[in-house]
C-alpha cells in the first residue's frame, strides 16, 4: 500500500494537549505522551500524502470545537484521553465529533465511556461467557468484602494504570482500608477491588480492518523485577522511564508462548472486542494463573499508540508499516461516513 492519490484529503490529528494545573500532578507522563503521538501520527499520514494538522484540546471545550468546523477536516485521528484532567470525558469528546457528523478513527463514545468503567465492562464480558476475575465496588473503607486475599486495587473509571502502583496488591484488611481509602481521596471515585491473579500478564491488538482480527501476543517479563515485589504493570513500570520498575518489565512481542496459548488468547481478546462492540482497533490484557487459566483484565478502546507503545509493536511483529496502519483507519473513518 503506497501513497494515497486523493491528496487533496484533509486530516486532523486531535489530542488532549497537557495542563499542568487541570492534570494529576503525580502521574503525568502519560498524558504528556500523547503530544508526541499525535506527531508521530502527523509524520505518518504526510508521508501518504494527506494534508494533516494538528488539533490539540486545550481548557477551552468550545474553542476546540469551533476549531473542529472552522477547519473543516475530511476526517480526523482521534487521540484525545482526557479533558481538563479527566479521562472520564474522554467519551465526551467521540460524543461531540458524533453530534457534529464528523468523521473520526477509533472506537465510538459509546465503546469508549463503556470500557473506561471496568466493572461493568466486566459484567458485560463475564455475561458473554468470557473469564473475568471477581470483583466488586467498595465507596468506603469499611464496606465489606467477599472476595478472599489477596486482591488488587485500583480505581474503576481511570485508565493507563493511573492509581496501580506496587502497593495495590493487598494481603489483608487494613491495607485494603488504605488503598480503597487512597483511591476515594485521590481519585474521587469508588474503588474497584479484584482477585490477583499471581501469574503470567500478556496483552493482544485487535486490528478491525473489515475483519477483527488479532494481531501478535505480548507479555510482560516480570523476570528481572525486585525481589519481593509483586509482578503487576503498575504505573511507574508503565510511565516512569527512570524507574526500576519500568527497566525490569520489558514487553515481549511475539510472546514466547506455544501455539495453543496463543490461539487461545487471540481468539478471546477478538470476542472481548465484538462483546465490548469496539471497532478499528483496541487492545485486550489478560492474566494467566499458575494452572494456565486465562482472564480478561479489561478492554483498553484507546490504547497508546505511539511508536514505542505495544500495539505499534505488535503491528510491526504483524508486519503492518505504522503509516499502512493510519491510511487503513482513515479509509474505515472516510467509509463509514460516506455509509451514513
Amino acid at each position: 500500500m503506497g501513497k494515497v492519490k486523493e491528496k487533496n484529503i484533509l486530516v486532523g490529528i486531535a489530542f488532549n494537549a497537557y495542563d499542568p494545573i487541570t492534570s494529576q500532578k503525580t502521574e503525568r507522563p502519560s498524558e504528556e505522551s500523547v503530544e508526541q503521538t499525535a506527531k508521530e501520527a502527523l509524520t505518518a499520514v504526510t508521508e501518504l500524502g494527506y494534508t494533516a494538522f494538528i488539533l490539540p484540546l486545550h481548557k477551552s471545550f468550545m474553542a476546540f470545537l469551533n476549531r473542529v468546523k472552522d477547519l473543516n477536516a475530511d476526517v480526523i485521528i482521534n487521540l484525545c484521553e482526557a479533558f481538563a484532567g479527566y479521562p472520564q470525558l474522554e467519551s465526551n469528546v467521540a460524543a461531540a465529533f458524533e453530534l457534529l457528523g464528523v468523521a473520526f478513527t477509533g472506537n465510538d463514545s459509546r465503546t469508549l465511556a463503556l470500557c473506561l468503567n471496568k466493572f461493568k465492562t466486566k459484567a458485560i464480558l463475564k455475561q458473554s461467557g468470557l473469564p473475568t476475575a471477581p470483583a466488586k465496588i467498595l465507596d468506603s473503607p469499611d464496606a465489606k468484602l467477599d472476595i478472599p486475599f489477596p486482591v488488587i486495587v485500583k480505581p474503576n473509571t481511570e485508565d493507563a494504570s493511573l492509581g496501580v502502583h506496587p502497593d495495590s496488591v493487598v494481603r489483608d484488611q487494613e491495607n485494603l482500608q488504605k488503598q480503597v481509602q487512597r483511591i476515594i481521596d485521590i481519585h474521587e471515585q469508588p474503588a474497584l477491588v479484584e482477585a490477583y491473579i499471581d501469574g503470567r500478564e500478556f496483552n493482544v491488538g485487535v486490528l478491525d480492518d473489515g475483519k477483527p482480527e488479532a494481531l501478535p501476543v505480548s507479555e510482560i517479563d516480570f523476570s528481572k523485577m525486585p525481589e519481593g515485589q509483586e509482578h503487576i504493570l503498575c504505573y511507574e513500570a508503565k510511565w516512569l522511564t527512570d524507574d526500576i520498575l519500568y527497566t525490569s518489565t520489558p514487553p515481549v512481542c511475539p510472546a514466547q508462548i506455544d501455539d495453543a496459548l496463543k490461539a487461545k488468547l487471540q481468539e478471546t481478546a477478538v470476542k472481548a472486542f465484538l462483546t465490548t462492540s469496539c471497532r478499528d482497533y483496541a487492545r485486550v490484557d489478560f492474566r494467566m494463573d499458575k494452572k494456565g487459566k486465562i482472564y480478561v483484565l479489561e478492554v483498553n478502546p484507546n490504547p497508546d499508540i505511539s511508536l514505542n507503545a505495544g500495539y505499534a509493536r505488535a503491528l510491526a511483529a504483524a508486519g503492518i508499516e505504522y503509516k499502512v496502519f493510519w491510511q487503513k483507519m482513515i479509509e474505515k473513518a472516510l467509509a463509514r461516513k460516506a455509509k451514513k
